[in-house]
């Protein structure tokens, strides 16, 4: 039987059941939700969704929304379910157990999120736990960022938006594997604190636009050095769900 533990995310707008052994929703995760330029209507996909903790956060934000989440573990997708179904979402969702590399739903959706593994399985230690591992990208090591972007670009509409959370030093890869297929690229990164080199970055593009690349001006996540607080701009956006850009 699987141990569960619960956390609260949006200024405890969402409760969100977890595996106590697997990845939790992270900051990433809210802040992913908070790039997403969904509105009321319309239908987004949520690559690798965990337990739901992303896709139901835009859901939180934007009101009238049909999520479709894929995750390839089980258990997560079943968590995600009943996430879904305690915030009375469960009309508005759908959460499937597969790899998104075989999920092929041509042009369905008018808006795709993903936060794909940071750690290279080859490079990096694996987790004892086979649910975080996977979750961190050790349970497949030929699964490229490239494959994400694929994906996503095969179930977008024409005009369609992906927005991606990854780390910084992984941009060049990212940009590569949009290539031409995507465009009205924009950047966002974020440093831990002002000065400092960024650790994340969001990027989203468009498919079928083709307009000039936006690089946004950022996001300091932290005060001053040894102050762990959060800048004021960035509580409102992990506490009151604002859009982020």
């Amino acid at each position: 039987m699987t141990t569960t533990q619960d956390i609260y995310v949006l200024n405890k707008r969402l409760k969100l059941r977890h595996s106590a052994a697997g990845f939790k929703t992270s900051m990433d995760s809210i802040l992913l939700a908070a790039a997403c330029p969904v509105v009321t209507g319309e239908k987004i996909l949520d690559m690798g969704c965990g337990v739901g903790g992303a896709g139901l956060c835009v859901l939180a934000r934007v009101a009238g929304v049909d999520l479709t989440g894929v995750e390839i573990q089980k258990d997560h997708a079943d968590l995600a379910e009943y996430n879904a179904a305690a915030h009375n979402f469960a009309e508005q969702t759908d959460f499937i157990t597969m790899d998104i590399r075989d999920y092929r739903e041509e042009k369905a959706f008018h808006h795709v999120i993903c936060n794909p593994p940071y750690l290279e399985a080859e490079k990096h230690l694996r987790s004892p736990s086979d649910e975080k591992a996977t979750a961190m990208g050790h349970g497949d090591n030929k699964m490229t960022v490239k494959d994400w972007i694929d994906t996503a670009h095969f179930c977008l509409k024409s005009k369609g938006s992906l927005t991606m959370i990854h780390r910084a030093d992984h941009l060049d890869k990212i940009i590569i594997g949009l290539g031409k297929r995507f465009g009205a690229l924009e950047i966002f990164p974020f440093w831990p604190r002002q000065g400092e080199q960024a650790s994340r970055v969001i990027v989203r593009a468009y498919k079928d636009r083709y307009s000039s690349m936006k690089m946004h001006a950022g996001l300091a996540l932290h005060g001053e050095k040894d102050n762990r607080n959060y800048t004021a701009q960035t509580e409102k956006i992990l506490r009151d769900g604002e859009r982020l850009f």
